[in-house]
């Protein structure tokens, strides 16, 4: 209720909650031997269970309009098609689905789902959030990450390469990230796989730009 008062809403009278598990997040406790070898080192943060919490649903809510989610604008140009071939280099299938909505974008491990429907900037920031899930948030990584580290960076890396081409995101990566209750915190301790991936998603895109450039016919010389 009280993210609903935040939004200047009001749960109905009367109204009950629905019954969802939420992630308890504790500290994974090192012994004591191998603390004092190591005391700089911070104790990581993993998923030790879940509890039953109750939250409500805007339907079920009375007071101000929600503010329209921000968008991505901009010019995606050929850089989106670029980006779909090196998806499809990585051996990721990649497919247009309505069903996925109200999702833009989902993963699933070797295959990205897209909305149709959306901008092609849009297009693009969706399909490189969903390319950081397929680089990052498999096998090993997945299961010692909690979703809210794994949206993150994923939009994390969306914000970095989509600014790098020139779209104009606003408060979009920020607005998702709040929306997992994603902070400062976390991007500091993702930081350096969050710059990695964006480089490797930038540097592909280039190395595509010099190859179309090298194809080009040169005039001949009067």
């Amino acid at each position: 209720m009280y993210t609903w008062n935040q939004l200047g809403r009001r749960v109905k009278k009367g109204e009950k909650g629905i019954q969802i598990f939420a992630p308890m997040i504790g500290k994974n406790r090192k012994k004591q031997e191998e603390t004092e070898q190591n005391r700089d080192e911070k104790s990581a943060s993993i998923l030790v269970g879940f509890r039953a919490v109750y939250v409500f649903d805007v339907a079920q809510t009375d007071g101000a309009e929600l503010p329209a989610p921000a968008a991505v604008t901009g010019e995606a140009g050929a850089h989106l098609d670029r980006l779909i071939e090196f998806v499809q280099q990585q051996g990721i299938e990649l497919e247009y689905n309505e069903r996925i909505a109200p999702a833009q974008g989902a993963s699933y491990g070797g295959k990205i789902v897209l909305l149709p429907g959306q901008s092609k900037a849009e297009t693009f920031a969706t399909l490189v959030h969903e390319l950081g899930h397929e680089m990052l948030h498999r096998a090993d990584r997945r299961t010692a990450t909690t979703k809210v580290v794994r949206e993150t960076e994923a939009e994390s890396i969306a914000f970095i390469v989509g600014k790098a081409i020139g779209l104009q995101t606003g408060t979009a990566s920020a607005d998702y990230i709040q929306l997992y209750h994603g902070n400062a915190a976390l991007l500091a301790e993702s930081l350096e796989v969050i710059q990695r991936t964006s480089a490797v998603i930038l540097a592909a895109l280039e190395e595509q730009i010099t190859n179309e450039t090298s194809k080009q016919p040169t005039e001949e010389a009067a």
